[in-house]
């Protein structure tokens, strides 16, 4: 595992003498790699959970007479949420200043969208900027949390990526038409054909467990998008901000979010670059020797 925390070192050496004995071929095999994909998510995306977990007790517990407001008890849980996940070790400094960099690019398009009316929150608190309360940069920098914590998580390498100052560029022009669109052309359909021009010819490289998968990186965009998009149904559902047309009612998001949500994956993708540099697979010959079966051994 690739610069791994001391917690996760620890959990990864143990989890690697528990699994040393699963067989390398057949069905239990490929359901070793399946759980282990699975385990690997899920302690990926803690501080998302966490977040979302907040969310929904909020909307489900929280009392509407409590002296402290609920979005300003969001804010807060989020603040704890980040401070232990520095504390007990599950993110290091060196990545605490992308996720950083992540909540303050999140919290300037609030600040813009909100005052252009495309989405609100309840106006109540007072750990707010204007109309948007501070937990709201905590969800952008879940994302952050996510994107580099899987890319050490799974060693991710990459084939044919695009030069760095190319995805800066088109990262820049994407989020400027976050802002731009309400005033000249819509580009997003335009900018959506450039991703998948720039980053077309570039594949992925993942190791699970024994095995090395390898995916098409606009595949998984497309995939951390769908994902995205529903934590945002929760989210909304938990009445953490609302859309104009859920007003009257909630309602499921709309499908052409995911969208707005693929192109924000790139931006995320040029961000995570700053902290890890895109590196290519090694060579056949140098790559890590598989963990040996127990088959193996005998």
């Amino acid at each position: 595992m690739r610069s791994s925390t001391p917690v996760e070192q620890r959990i990864d050496d143990y989890a690697r003498r528990f699994l040393a004995t699963a067989p390398a071929r057949g069905a239990r095999a490929r359901l070793t790699e399946f759980t282990v994909f699975g385990l690997k998510q899920g302690w990926a995306c803690i501080f998302g959970a966490a977040l979302l977990a907040v969310l929904m007790a909020a909307r489900l517990w929280y009392p509407d007479t409590a002296v402290l407001a609920r979005n300003d008890f969001l804010t807060l849980a989020a603040v704890v949420i980040q401070v232990l996940m520095v504390a007990f070790k599950l993110e290091t400094l060196k990545e605490l200043r992308v996720i950083v960099l992540f909540h303050l690019v999140g919290t300037v398009m609030e600040l813009f969208k909100t005052d252009v009316g495309s989405w609100s929150y309840e106006a109540e608190g007072v750990l707010r900027i204007g109309a948007v309360p501070l937990f709201s940069g905590f969800m952008y920098a879940a994302v952050g949390s996510y994107m580099v914590r899987v890319y050490r998580l799974f060693d991710l390498r990459f084939d044919a990526y695009p030069r760095r100052w190319i995805t800066a560029v088109l990262a820049g022009a994407i989020y400027a038409n976050f802002f731009t669109h309400h005033y000249i052309w819509d580009l997003r359909w335009v900018l959506l054909a450039a991703v998948v021009i720039v980053y077309g010819r570039c594949v992925m490289h993942f190791r699970v467990f024994r095995r090395e998968f390898r995916m098409p990186l606009v595949a998984s965009f497309l995939l951390v998008a769908l994902f995205i998009w529903i934590a945002e149904n929760i989210a909304t559902w938990s009445g953490a901000w609302l859309y104009p047309s859920q007003a009257a009612g909630w309602h499921p998001v709309g499908l052409e979010k995911l969208v707005a949500w693929f192109l924000l994956m790139l931006i995320s993708v040029v961000l995570v670059a700053w902290v890890y540099k895109p590196r290519p697979p090694e060579p056949r010959g140098m790559r890590r020797r598989d963990i040996p079966s127990a088959a193996s051994r005998r």
